[in-house]
């Protein structure tokens, strides 16, 4: 794999207005780094432990993103340096990152994870508990976190009509949203195998993983 290669392919190929989040989960930080020097500065990983690691071990100016489903009592090791969650799945883990944030100074971008995925392994909720949380008393007292879009995982298929279709009903819910919290401009939706798709229907932040740095070792 010539990832340095991978990364001006997928910056000449994506609209300026989309964002390439290299999804670098058990790479080791050589391979961070040759996408570094490549020009990639946004990092995608799903382990706070190996994310906090490789925000230590690494350039200042990195942007670390958590893609992975959060687990509450991890939030603090990663409160002093995330710039992005994208997963946030209910109001109890939102008031836990704005705890954590608080005590470091700090304000912590998320999106909510809506479930459009008809497999029943992928988190997130529903449309309208997402709009609970964002109209809840609870979230207009928050003054260290901000929710500023939407993120969705379609259905791992072959099925392009139907992945189409999950990502055609996120941007609506997105494009529904706004009208009422016009502080929302961002949307994660696409991966290696469906960004095209997830570009064509508005995403602005795709999340691409193995098509970048190979096929990922998990042992």
């Amino acid at each position: 794999m010539d990832i340095s290669e991978n990364i001006k392919k997928y910056k000449g190929e994506l609209p300026d207005e989309v964002k390439l989040v290299a999804i670098s989960k058990t790479k080791p930080n050589e391979d961070l780094m040759e996408a570094y020097r490549a020009g990639q500065r946004i990092f995608g990983e799903n382990k706070i432990q190996e994310m906090t690691d490789k925000w230590e071990a690494l350039p200042g100016d990195i942007e670390w993103h958590m893609v992975g489903h959060v687990q509450r009592n991890k939030v603090k090791y990663m409160a002093p340096f995330v710039s992005l969650i994208h997963a946030v799945d209910s109001l109890k883990l939102l008031k836990e990152i704005n705890k954590r944030a608080k005590q470091n100074e700090r304000t912590i971008n998320c999106l909510l994870q809506i479930k459009i995925a008809e497999e029943d392994s992928k988190f997130g909720i529903s449309a309208e508990e997402a709009k609970e949380i964002l109209k809840s008393e609870a979230y207009g007292k928050m003054e260290n976190v901000r929710v500023i879009g939407l993120m969705g995982m379609a259905t791992f298929t072959d099925d392009q009509e139907q992945v189409s279709s999950e990502f055609k009903y996120l941007k609506s819910v997105f494009d529904d949203f706004k009208k009422q919290f016009p502080d929302l401009t961002e949307l994660s939706m696409g991966m290696s195998g469906d960004y095209q798709i997830a570009v064509k229907h508005g995403s602005t932040m795709v999340r691409i993983g193995s098509s970048i740095f190979g096929a990922r070792n998990y042992n």
